[in-house]
C-alpha cells in the first residue's frame, strides 16, 4: 500500500472510531510543558475529559502563584474548554467559582500567536488532524516499522512547509488546505514536522509534531488507544463557572491554563 493510500485508510478508520483514550505531552517554548491523560470523542464535535499536569514553563509558574495548583481536570465541549481550578483561585480571582471557561474564539486573543495555536490545537486535537497535516505536506514517506506499546505499526513522516502549502502538491481539498494554512500562519509556524504510527487496523496509535512558532519551539507527542471508548461529558454548573474573557476584562491578565490534549491535536491533537 502506498503512503498516501495508507493515510487515507487511517483517516477513514480513525474518523469512524469516534473516540479514543489519549496519553500525551506538549511543550511550547518557555511558555508551558504539560502532560494530558484521558478520553476524547469527535463524533459530534470535540468532547472529552482530561487530567492536565503542568510540569514547567511560565504558565505553570503563573498557575502555581495565582491558583496554587499545577494539575487540573479539563472538560472539552464543542464550543468551549473548561478547567477546574483550586479553592485558592476561587477565592482570589474566581468570585467563589472553581471552573474557568475558555471559549475557543476567546483563546485566539492570547498574544504572541500562542493563543491562536492553542485554540486550533484544542479544536483539532483528534488523531485525524495529524493525518491531515501529513496529507497537506505533499511529501509523506514511509519511515519504517516499529512496535509501539505492544502494537506493530508502520511509521510515516513528512514536513509541512507553510509558505508552500498553496502551491505544492497537496492531498487535501483546497478549503481544508486554506484553513490549515491560516491556522499555522496565525501561530507563526513556518514549518512543522509530523510523524505518525499506524497499527494493523489502520488506526493512529502515536503522533509526534514539532514546529517553530512565535512563542517558541513546539513539540507534541500523543499516544492513542482504546478506540471507541465511551466519552460522557457535561458542562460544569453555571453557578460555579467563570468565563475567561470576563476574567481578562477584570484583571487585564490571563489566569488559568489551557491544554492541547496532545496536544494538539491533537491534541492531543492530533
Amino acid at each position: 500500500m502506498s503512503p498516501v493510500a495508507a493515510l487515507r485508510s487511517a483517516e477513514t478508520s480513525t474518523d469512524r472510531a469516534d473516540s479514543a483514550r489519549v496519553d500525551g505531552t506538549t511543550t511550547i517554548g518557555s511558555m508551558v510543558s504539560m502532560k494530558a491523560q484521558g478520553t476524547l470523542g469527535w463524533g459530534s464535535g470535540l468532547t472529552g475529559r482530561l487530567t492536565l499536569t503542568y510540569t514547567g514553563g511560565t504558565m505553570a509558574e503563573t498557575m502555581r502563584r495565582a491558583a496554587g495548583i499545577t494539575s487540573m481536570e479539563a472538560r472539552y465541549l464543542p464550543d468551549a474548554y473548561y478547567a477546574h481550578m483550586s479553592d485558592t483561585f476561587a477565592a482570589r480571582a474566581g468570585g467563589g467559582r472553581h471552573w474557568l471557561r475558555y471559549g475557543y474564539d476567546d483563546l485566539g486573543r492570547l498574544g504572541g500567536g500562542s493563543g491562536a495555536y492553542l485554540k486550533d490545537q484544542l479544536r483539532n486535537t483528534t488523531p485525524n488532524q495529524s493525518v491531515k497535516l501529513l496529507l497537506a505536506s505533499g511529501d509523506v514517506k514511509k519511515a519504517g516499522e516499529a512496535t509501539v506499546r505492544g502494537e506493530h505499526t508502520t511509521h510515516y513522516a513528512g514536513t509541512v512547509d507553510v509558505a508552500g502549502l498553496a502551491t505544492r502538491t497537496s492531498l487535501l481539498p483546497k478549503s481544508q488546505l486554506d484553513q490549515l494554512k491560516q491556522q499555522l500562519t496565525q501561530a507563526g509556524v513556518t514549518t512543522e514536522r509530523v510523524d505518525i504510527w499506524i497499527n494493523d487496523r489502520n488506526l493512529l496509535v502515536k503522533k509526534v509534531e514539532k514546529a517553530d512558532m512565535t512563542a517558541g519551539t513546539m513539540t507534541s507527542t500523543a499516544y492513542y488507544s482504546d478506540y471507541g471508548t465511551k466519552v460522557s461529558v457535561t458542562a460544569p454548573p453555571a453557578g460555579d463557572t467563570r468565563d475567561f474573557k470576563d476574567l481578562m476584562k477584570s484583571q487585564g491578565t490571563v489566569t488559568g491554563g489551557t491544554g492541547t490534549g496532545t496536544g494538539t491535536g491533537t491534541g492531543a491533537g492530533s
